[in-house]
């Protein structure tokens, strides 16, 4: 039998999960060990969620089924545009607040290395 720690656990949660395309809104989270210091701090975003909460709502039953809590740390947008390899971050959710954009870009940089990643303050 193989026991996964807690630290294990959170070290396999991916840090960005987006959609492949299109202009959506996006999320930053904090992933914690529950009763633990252990964290780190990933990104969501769909096309399917209509407002931030959306993609709380679905991320956080998923990651307390794992042992972990999670806290939003803000909101936004993301362009992603697959074709010329470039995602813009922007905006900012009206129930989170706006995330440290410049936060999210380093998460993003971790899985699109390739990609040429600009953000900004603007709401459009």
């Amino acid at each position: 039998m193989i026991t996964v720690t807690m630290a294990d656990a959170l070290a396999n949660i991916p840090v960005v999960e987006i959609d492949p395309e299109g202009t959506f809104k996006y999320i930053l989270l904090r992933v914690k060990v529950k009763g633990g210091d252990a964290h780190k701090d990933i990104v969501r975003g769909t096309k399917s969620a209509e407002y931030h909460n959306h993609i709380f709502e679905k991320v956080n039953p998923a990651m307390e089924a794992l042992g972990m809590e999670c806290k939003c740390l803000g909101g936004g947008k993301i362009e992603h545009n697959s074709q010329e390899k470039k995602l813009r971050v922007f905006g900012e959710s009206t129930a989170f607040g706006k995330a440290d954009h410049s936060v999210s870009v380093e998460k993003l940089k971790s899985a699109f290395s390739d990609y040429e990643i600009t953000w900004s303050d603007d709401k459009k």
